[in-house]
C-alpha cells in the first residue's frame, strides 16, 4: 500500500507536507500558461505579473511561466538564460531539433521568474496537421479566418508537446501542475488531458466569451442567466468554435477556478460548470505604496492637473480651481459593459442639482478611453500654448517688479505701488488678457476623432448637453488614449494621474474583477463600483460600511437602470458636499484597506487549487486534508466609530450646513486609533515557513 502524501497550506517553502522520503515535494514543477505572459493585451497580465512574486516566493526555481513569442516585447522584459532544470533544457532541445524555436530566460519583473516562450511564427506550418489532431480528440473546429483561435491551436499544441517530453523524463513520479489562463491557452489543456500525461490541471476563466459578448449587446443578462440557449447565441455572434474551446478547457480540468463570486454564477450558467474555487484576484502592493506620503503625492499630482486644465479652460476659467474636483473612468472602450453610459446619465443629474444648490464646487470628468484619433486637437494644443505664454509674461513682470521693490526697499523706502509698473508693463499684461479671448467653447475632447458622428460617449454628450458652459458646474474631457509622461498635453502616467484625482467612477455592468477600482483603493483614491463587479462583491463580504472607507457599490443587480443612475448621482452629490478634511480623513481609510487586496493574502486561494489538483489527479498519492478551503471571512473591517465624515453619512438636507457640525464630527476622529484597529482586522501574512513541531495548522484557520 503505497504511502499517502498529506496536503496542508503549510510547509517549507511553501510546497506541499510530504511524508515519503522517495519523492521530495521540492521536485514538483509549477509552470502557469496565458497568452498574456510578457504580452499585455488586458487585465490577465497584471494578475500574472503582480502574482509573480508571491509565487516565486513560495516555488522557487521550480516556477516556470509560458507563453508566446513576441520580439518587440521579448527585447524589454526578457533577459535570456540557460534553463537551470535539466529536465526543461532537455524537453526544449527536443522541440528545438524538430524546428520549434524555444526561449528561456527570466522575465524582467518583481521576482524574475522564469519564462518559456513559444515563437507561434516557426511552428505555423504545423497548423493544419494540429487543427486535424484537435478535431480528432474534441471535435472542434476552427475556421481557417480566425487568425486568434488558430494561434490558439498552435500555441496550445506547442505547449502540450512541451508538457509531454517534460513528464516522459519522471517516470511514474507526479512531479507537474500547469495552470492555464483563459480559452488560449485551454487547448493545451485539452491535449494533455486527451494525451492522458501525468499532470495535475488547473483552469482560470477570467470572464466567460459569452458572457462579455451577451453584456456588450446591451440584455438584461444577469435577470436572465439561466433563460439563453448558450449554443444558439455563441452561433449568432460566430463565436461557437472558441465558446466549445473554453467549455471543453472548463470540464477536462481537474480544478476549475474563477476570480469572482458573480463569475462563478455566470460560469454555472455559461459554461455549466460551478468553479471549485475562487480565486479573487490582487496586486503587489509594495508597487503602488508611497508609505506616509501618498496624501502629498495626491496634492503634487492634482497640481499637474490644475496646470492642464488652467490651459484646456482658457477664457472660461471663470471657476475656482481650489473648489475643483477630479473624477475619471477608465479602461477599455466597451460603452455599456463599464457603465460609461450610465456614468454620462447621472453627470447631467448632477450638474442639475448643483445648479440648482447654488453650489460654488465645479466638478471635471475625465474619460481616459483609448480609441481611434488621427491627431491631438488643435484648439486643446492651442490652450497649453496660451497658458505657457501667459505664465512666461507673469515671470517676466514679476522679475522687472521684484528688482524695482528690492531696488526701493534697499533706499528704506516704501515704494509707490501705482509707479511701480511702467506702461510697457501694463501693454504686456493687457495683451497676455487679450490673448486668453476665446469665441468658442473649451472641448470635449482632446483628439481628433476618425468617427466623432458615431462615437457613443460624444453622441451622449451632445443629447445631454455637457458642452463645457460656463454654467456647467459639470465639465467633462474625453482623452481617447492612454496617458503617457512624455504627453505635450498631460504629461502624467497612469498612476501619477490617479493619485492626484479625487474619485475613480467605474459603474461597470460587466466586470468580472475590476482592477481600476482596486488600484484607486491602493493608491488611496476613493472609488465607485457595482455588486456587478468581482471587486465591488469582495468589498460588500469584507467591509462592513463600504462607503465610509470611500467605496461606493451601485446596485445594478437588484435596481432598475434609472433607480441605480439615481443611486450613482447620490454618492457623486454627497462625495460634492464633503469638505477638505472629510476628503482627507475618507482617503486615509481607503488606503488601509489595500491590505485586503495584497497576493500575500490572497495567493492562498491559488494554494488551495494547486493542492486540490494534485489530490484529485494522483488520489493515491496525495490527499486534502479534510477541512474546509481557505476563507477570509475573519478579514471584516467595521464600520468606523468617527462615522461621518463619509460621503454618505454627511449628506444633509441642505448644501449650506453649519461649519460647527463639520468641526464636531472631525473632533471624534482619531487616525491612530481607527489605523490600530483596522490593523487587527487583517492579521499577519500566512506564513510559508515551517510550523513548529506538534503545531500543524488546519485550514479552518485561516478563517481568522
Amino acid at each position: 500500500m503505497p504511502l499517502v502524501r498529506s496536503l496542508s497550506m503549510t510547509s517549507l517553502n511553501g510546497l506541499p507536507q510530504c511524508e515519503d522520503e522517495d519523492l521530495p515535494m521540492e521536485d514538483l514543477l509549477l509552470f502557469e500558461i496565458s497568452w498574456e505572459v510578457t504580452n499585455k493585451v488586458g487585465g490577465i497580465y497584471t494578475v500574472i505579473q503582480t502574482k509573480a512574486k508571491t509565487t516565486a516566493d513560495e516555488w522557487g526555481e521550480n516556477y516556470f511561466l509560458i507563453g508566446p513569442y513576441f520580439e518587440q516585447n521579448v527585447k524589454t522584459q526578457v533577459e535570456f538564460s540557460e534553463p537551470p532544470n535539466l529536465a526543461v533544457k532537455k524537453a526544449m532541445d527536443t522541440m528545438k531539433s524538430q524546428g520549434c524555436q524555444v526561449f528561456f530566460g527570466r522575465w524582467l519583473i518583481e521576482g524574475s521568474p522564469y519564462v518559456l516562450l513559444f515563437d507561434i511564427g516557426s511552428a505555423a506550418w504545423n497548423l493544419d496537421k494540429w487543427k486535424g489532431e484537435f478535431w480528432e480528440v474534441s471535435n472542434i473546429g476552427i475556421p481557417f479566418h480566425d487568425r486568434e483561435a488558430n494561434d490558439a491551436v498552435i500555441f496550445g499544441s506547442l505547449t502540450a508537446w512541451f508538457l509531454k517530453e517534460l513528464s516522459c523524463q519522471f517516470d511514474d513520479k507526479p512531479n507537474i501542475i500547469a495552470h492555464f489562463h483563459e480559452w488560449q491557452a485551454g487547448v493545451g489543456l485539452i491535449l494533455s488531458r486527451s494525451q492522458k500525461l501525468p499532470v495535475a490541471t488547473i483552469f482560470t476563466t477570467h470572464a466567460t466569451l459569452l458572457g462579455r459578448y451577451l453584456c456588450a449587446a446591451s440584455l438584461d443578462f444577469y435577470n436572465n442567466l439561466d433563460q439563453f440557449d448558450i449554443d444558439k447565441e455563441a452561433g449568432e455572434r460566430q463565436i461557437y468554435h472558441r465558446y466549445c474551446m473554453e467549455r471543453a478547457s472548463v470540464h477536462c480540468a481537474h480544478v476549475f477556478t474563477t476570480v469572482s463570486q458573480i463569475t462563478a454564477t455566470e460560469a454555472e450558467h455559461m459554461l455549466k460548470k460551478s468553479p471549485d474555487v475562487v480565486t479573487p484576484n490582487g496586486l503587489n502592493i509594495k508597487k503602488f505604496s508611497a508609505m506616509h506620503e501618498f496624501q502629498n503625492l495626491h496634492s503634487m499630482y492634482k497640481a499637474r492637473i490644475q496646470e492642464f486644465i488652467r490651459g484646456h479652460f482658457y477664457g472660461h476659467l471663470d471657476f475656482d480651481l481650489d473648489k475643483t474636483l477630479f473624477f475619471f473612468i477608465a479602461g477599455r472602450y466597451e460603452f455599456s459593459n463599464k457603465g460609461a453610459d450610465m456614468f454620462l446619465e447621472a453627470l447631467s443629474r448632477l450638474n442639475f442639482l448643483l445648479r440648482v444648490h447654488k453650489t460654488d464646487v465645479t466638478v471635471i470628468v475625465f474619460f481616459i478611453m483609448p480609441a481611434k484619433t488621427n491627431n491631438f486637437n488643435v484648439e486643446t494644443l492651442k490652450g497649453q500654448a496660451v497658458r505657457k505664454q501667459l505664465w512666461d509674461t507673469a515671470q517676466s513682470v514679476k522679475e522687472k517688479f521684484g528688482k524695482k521693490l528690492y531696488n526701493a526697499l534697499l533706499k528704506g523706502e516704501i515704494p509707490d505701488l501705482n509707479k511701480i509698473l511702467d506702461r510697457d508693463d501694463i501693454s504686456i499684461m493687457k495683451r497676455a488678457i487679450f490673448s486668453t479671448q476665446r469665441h468658442s467653447l473649451p472641448p470635449v475632447t482632446t483628439h481628433n476623432m476618425i468617427d466623432d458622428s458615431n462615437d457613443p460617449i460624444l453622441n451622449t454628450i451632445r443629447r445631454i448637453g455637457l458642452f463645457n458652459n460656463r454654467t456647467d458646474r459639470v465639465k467633462v474631457i474625453l482623452h481617447p488614449e492612454f496617458l503617457s509622461s512624455t504627453s505635450p498635453l498631460l504629461p502624467l502616467d497612469y498612476e501619477e494621474f490617479v493619485r492626484g484625482c479625487h474619485l475613480g467612477v467605474f459603474p461597470s455592468y460587466y466586470e468580472p474583477w475590476g482592477y481600476t477600482p482596486a488600484e484607486c483603493t491602493v493608491m488611496g483614491i476613493p472609488s465607485v463600483t457595482t455588486n456587478l463587479s468581482g471587486f465591488g462583491c469582495f468589498m460588500q463580504e469584507h467591509v462592513a460600511d463600504p462607503e465610509a472607507y470611500g467605496i461606493y457599490i451601485v446596485d445594478r443587480r437588484f435596481r432598475s437602470p434609472d433607480e441605480s443612475c439615481n443611486q450613482l448621482t447620490q454618492f457623486l452629490y454627497g462625495f460634492c458636499q464633503q469638505n477638505r478634511r472629510q476628503r482627507i480623513i475618507q482617503r486615509n481609510r481607503t488606503e488601509r484597506l489595500s491590505d485586503l487586496l495584497d497576493w500575500k493574502y490572497l495567493g492562498r486561494y491559488y494554494m488551495h487549487a494547486r493542492h486540490l489538483a494534485l489530490s484529485r489527479t494522483f488520489p493515491d498519492k496525495f490527499e486534502m486534508e479534510r477541512s474546509a478551503p481557505p476563507k477570509t471571512e475573519g478579514f471584516r473591517y467595521p464600520r468606523p466609530s468617527s462615522v461621518p465624515p463619509s460621503p454618505s453619512a454627511s449628506q444633509h438636507s441642505s448644501p449650506h450646513h453649519s461649519e460647527a457640525e463639520d468641526e464636531d464630527e472631525d473632533e471624534r476622529y482619531d487616525e491612530d486609533e481607527e489605523a490600530e484597529r483596522d490593523r487587527q482586522n487583517i492579521k499577519s501574512p500566512f506564513s510559508i515557513g515551517a510550523l513548529p513541531q506538534g503545531k500543524k495548522k488546519q485550514h479552518g484557520e485561516y478563517r481568522n
